[in-house]
């Protein structure tokens, strides 16, 4: 077998592309860490070429080992690069140097594939009708027939290949989840079954590809998911905490309890379900009324509550008699495998709820409970997650494989720490750190040279009541400079709503805001049209790649640390406290860090591209917390200058570029 570095090279070669020092010390490391098996985490910036980078040594050791490497992502666009472009090029670059062409398939959760069954069986309903609008009902009616006429076509099932898209709530009656399948083998449609046979390829491939979400899942739960591997590379990487804790979050509420009792139905007695449906709105009446936000100390009442509905749903559960018998159809089956699924959940997230009271100090507590107000037609509903994911992750993901960890942003004050101890991995340098390492190999962009970050030192300290008028009289002049080209990232979605209201009389370029229209057309238009300025929030932090002159000003409002009132955020920081630690940095200024690091990453995406980061938040130059977040940036040339750096702006605006 070739080595990796002859690998790489051919594949650079064949793809027309240039040997980089970043993405060649990158492919070493994760070779070394697969050869070691040991963890590492590598960030690296836009432009290294990372894909490739990890890639390569992941087919290579597919080859060696016979067992299939998992390539994690947190977003359905990175997925479509990998398994569309990246992979389908890569395995015809490096066919004639490996025993036979690399293969690889996508697998996702069970919920993406259409259900053949369920579109044969009768089914419980999975929502009330009379909850919508009647021009949603219509319009979801239309989205049914669509899917039901794909479905005669799809090869694949993925919903993600149904065009135009269908809205949740038209998709769930076609699919089902994990805990919800009957299996292949009791299953009528499980010799044709698409997540069945997306499952089979996935285990015939070298590189399989998924999502953060799957990921946790089959690492968590005692069901697999994913094809037996023992390399794990996740990308993205920055991702994985939130998006494993919303994997392990649970939910109670009044639509839920309901849904449970819908699906339990005719299938026991009308007196035992009766019981669980009167809890359910005891459950609705005591919520409407309690005020949102965490909930520390367990009211009487709603432990009287939460136990009356857990022991509801345990009659109901008993009232359905054994599980699978094999006595039943197929269309049985599949009725009492529903119901079973969400009593359970609703029985166990209960009990889960009462278990996060009683401990005597905060230190020992391991759950945070809130209460989301909801709104519309989401009814309140309670909340429970984990204070830290770190002891899972250690177990469950890095027990017993090679994880190789990757994002542009991973370095956080200059450290991986702060992100290893939130994986459960032991600070760098420390007696449990033996099994894993850290690199930084770079960008290949010259940040002094190409991006100056401006700190509006002169500013007051952002308020709570909205933008001051000096923030908007900055961010007018700093466009104005630019000749629009800008990328407003602000700290929540009234901000933005609020700055676009208040400019667009005020400027002569093009103003458009998220929520207009679809995300992806609004970035689509501000690529396009290069005087357009767009302006958002948490979605446009992350998921903006916009190179050349269309893009050279990104103005972020302030640092976007955590609300005061975030439940989770705030429990946390309470609890690394408890332990000693300071659970400001650990929490909130690691969060804000994150943020700031991906939302300035905005600005340079191509090797030609330059422009202004502005920082209106004056803190950043001022706190003392300020040296760990501009650590977190990349290295542009900084300034507090205003003058000089409108000046910087109408240069290159007068420049062409």
């Amino acid at each position: 077998m070739p080595p990796v570095e002859k690998l790489l090279g051919a594949a650079v070669n064949a793809l027309g592309g240039s040997e980089r020092p970043g993405q060649v010390r990158m492919a070493r490391a994760v070779q070394d860490a697969i050869d070691r098996e040991e963890h590492v985490a590598v960030q690296a910036g836009t432009g290294t070429g990372k894909s490739l980078a990890y890639l390569v040594p992941s087919i290579r050791h597919a080859m060696l080992s016979g067992s299939a490497v998992v390539v994690s992502t947190a977003t359905i666009a990175l997925q479509r690069q990998l398994v569309d472009r990246d992979l389908p090029r890569l395995a015809e670059a490096l066919a004639p140097e490996l025993p036979h062409p690399p293969t690889f398939a996508i697998l996702k959760g069970r919920r993406n594939y259409l259900c053949r069954y369920k579109m044969t069986a009768s089914w419980p309903e999975e929502e009330q009708d009379q909850l919508f609008d009647p021009r949603e009902v219509s319009a979801t009616g239309r989205m049914v027939q669509r899917i039901q006429e794909w479905a005669e076509e799809t090869e694949t099932g993925d919903r993600d290949e149904l065009v135009p898209g269908v809205n949740d709530n038209a998709w769930r009656q076609f699919s089902v989840s994990a805990r919800e399948c009957l299996g292949a083998q009791k299953c009528p449609s499980g010799a044709e079954c698409f997540a069945e046979l997306a499952r089979a390829r996935a285990g015939e491939a070298d590189i399989v590809v998924t999502n953060h979400s799957l990921l946790a899942i089959d690492t968590m739960e005692d069901f697999e998911l994913l094809p037996e591997h023992d390399v794990v590379v996740v990308d993205e990487a920055h991702e994985l905490v939130d998006r494993v804790t919303s994997v392990v979050t649970g939910e109670l509420s009044e639509a839920t309890v309901s849904l449970a009792v819908r699906r339990v139905g005719r299938l026991i007695e009308q007196q035992v379900a009766d019981r669980l449906q009167e809890a359910a709105e005891d459950l609705k009446a005591l919520l409407a009324a309690a005020p949102p936000g965490r909930v520390d100390d367990l009211p009487p009442v709603l432990g009287q509550t939460l136990a009356l509905v857990r022991d509801a749903a345990r009659a109901c559960i008993t009232a359905l008699g054994p599980r699978g018998t094999g006595k039943d159809d197929a269309e049985a089956a599949g009725a009492r495998k529903a119901a079973f699924t969400a009593l359970d959940e609703v029985h166990d997230t209960a009990q889960r709820m009462l278990d996060a009271y009683g401990h005597a100090e905060e230190v020992d507590r391991a759950e945070v409970v809130w209460l989301d107000e909801g709104g519309g037609r989401f009814p309140p509903t309670l909340r429970i997650a984990p204070l830290t994911v770190a002891g899972m992750l250690r177990e469950k993901l890095f027990g017993n494989r090679t994880v190789v960890l990757t994002s542009a942003t991973l370095a956080l004050g200059g450290t991986f720490d702060g992100l290893a101890a939130q994986w459960g991995l032991g600070r760098s340098g420390s007696d449990d750190a033996s099994e894993w390492t850290g690199l930084d190999v770079g960008s290949p962009f010259d940040h002094p040279r190409s991006g100056i970050l401006y700190v509006a030192k002169h500013l007051p300290p952002p308020g709570r009541d909205g933008l001051q008028d000096a923030y908007l009289d900055e961010i007018a002049e700093l466009i104005e400079a630019a000749g629009g080209r800008t990328l407003g990232l602000f700290s929540s979605m009234r901000a933005a709503k609020a700055a676009t209201e208040a400019l667009r009389d005020r400027l002569d370029v093009p103003l458009l805001c998220q929520g207009d229209d679809s995300t992806m057309l609004l970035v689509k238009q501000f690529a396009e049209d290069e005087p357009t300025c767009l302006f958002g929030t948490l979605s446009l932090w992350q998921g903006v790649d916009v190179p050349g002159p269309s893009l050279r000003l990104v103005i972020i409002d302030r640092i976007p640390f955590p609300r005061p009132d975030d439940p989770l955020a705030s429990a946390r920081q309470r609890h690394v406290m408890a332990k000693g630690g300071n659970g400001f940095m650990a929490v909130a200024a690691t969060h804000a860090a994150l943020l700031l690091a991906q939302g300035a990453g905005r600005l340079l995406r191509a090797q030609t591209d330059k422009g202004v980061v502005a920082v209106l938040d004056p803190r950043l130059a001022t706190a003392r917390y300020a040296g760990f977040l501009r650590a977190s940036l990349p290295p542009f040339w900084t300034t507090t200058d205003p003058g000089m750096v409108r000046a910087a702006l109408k240069r290159l605006t007068a420049a062409g570029g």
